[in-house]
């Protein structure tokens, strides 16, 4: 899968300047022109309950060299942005200097429903400025994004010229509010971290776990990702070549110690315990039966929305069938999970492998956690 043609949104990032201060609020639309490829990378995700990185060498194939992940103190990130800035750059210092992470060449990946893509295709412009006009023009129409609130990025996919001689592009388009990037920009910035890029996650999922090579024969079908989050789950559809379609489900495994907790009136902390051993797996020995259906009850609320949003999505003009639904997260670790999410939603669910697009060793490989690290991997992959 040629994810070079992905947008990397490098321009949301306000710019430095001597003294401090930030660039002016007016949107970008640059198309990802003179963005630097970076040979190493550290892919960074910021979530509710954690904070996971990954360093990452692009040299020919993606070589994985280092992983980490520390817990983060709850109420300073929450559903996808921060809530208290001083404490997750101080979060960020001691992640960065305990696991020895180099501070420049990092990428942050940001996935919230309040960043928006869409595909688009823009047809008889052949200059470059009236294109950019053209796409701007676009977004007011499409992305329910006040522009004097939001940065813009784009990059287009494909040009080709119709049979009757009309100038044809295929344009991918991102934005997103600029405050809550503002606040991750500012609390990078008091940890001495330098951002080199602002990614969306949905794009990272589907570097990290997207076939390298494609799929041969038959017919074309579209890759889906599926990454369960702490608080969030983030569901992303490509073509193969760009994200198609994307939308973050306001479910995450924190659902499960809260539907636990509730039926057997015990305490979130316990609840968590108590999931650790939890198995959905056919076969297991289950100790606690209403344990096990609380989760299960839960679980088909995320499938309906999941449903939803695929079938929303295969309604779309030139969309894909659905394969396969590739899964990752932390949650993904409960035995027989991705079977019954399978059995609740009706179409093959399959555990994806983090690893899809780098070369791993030392040890890194080996992890039980890597579901936690995907998107991380990805945000750390240049393709």
């Amino acid at each position: 899968m040629d994810m070079k043609k992905e947008i990397k949104l490098s321009d949301l990032l306000p710019k430095r300047k001597p003294g401090g201060g930030s660039r002016s609020s007016a949107p970008v639309a640059n198309g990802g022109r003179g963005r630097t490829r970076m040979k190493e990378v550290v892919g960074v995700k910021v979530g509710s309950s954690q904070l996971a990185a990954a360093e990452v060498v692009n040299d020919g194939v993606p070589k994985l060299v280092k992983v980490a992940r520390e817990p983060l103190e709850p109420g300073v990130v929450v559903a996808g942005e921060v809530r208290d800035i001083p404490a997750l750059g101080r979060a960020l210092d001691e992640f960065f200097r305990k696991n020895d992470l180099p501070r420049k060449n990092v990428r942050l990946g940001i996935g919230t429903n309040r960043v928006g893509v869409r595909v688009l295709n823009v047809e008889g412009i052949d200059d470059d400025t009236q294109l950019a006009n053209a796409v701007t023009f676009r977004a007011h129409e499409t992305l329910a994004i006040p522009m004097d609130q939001a940065v813009m990025d784009y990059h287009v996919v494909r040009s080709e010229e119709t049979d009757d001689g009309v100038k044809s592009h295929r344009v991918i388009l991102a934005a997103a509010y600029r405050e809550p990037i503002d606040h991750f920009y500012a609390a990078f910035d008091a940890a001495g971290i330098e951002l080199q890029a602002v990614d969306v996650e949905a794009f990272a999922l589907l570097r990290a776990v997207a076939p390298r090579d494609g799929r041969d024969g038959g017919e074309q079908t579209a890759v889906v990702a599926l990454s369960l989050g702490h608080d969030r789950t983030t569901l992303a559809i490509s073509d193969g070549t760009v994200c198609d379609f994307t939308r973050v489900l306001e479910w995450g495994g924190s659902r499960l110690d809260a539907a636990i907790a509730r039926e057997l009136g015990v305490t979130i902390e316990e609840a968590a315990e108590i999931k650790e051993s939890l198995s959905l797996a056919e076969d297991a020995d289950v100790a606690n039966t209403r344990a096990q259906n609380a989760v299960k009850s839960e679980l088909a609320n995320l499938a309906r929305e999941l449903v939803a949003s695929l079938q929303f999505y295969q309604a779309q003009p030139e969309s894909l069938a659905l394969a396969e639904i590739l899964v990752t997260g932390g949650t993904t670790r409960m035995p027989g999970l991705v079977d019954e999410l399978e059995r609740l939603i009706r179409a093959r669910v399959r555990l994806a492998d983090p690893l899809t697009a780098v070369s791993a060793g030392g040890g890194v490989d080996s992890r039980d956690d890597l579901g936690s690290l995907t998107v991380a991997i990805g945000l750390g992959v240049e393709r």
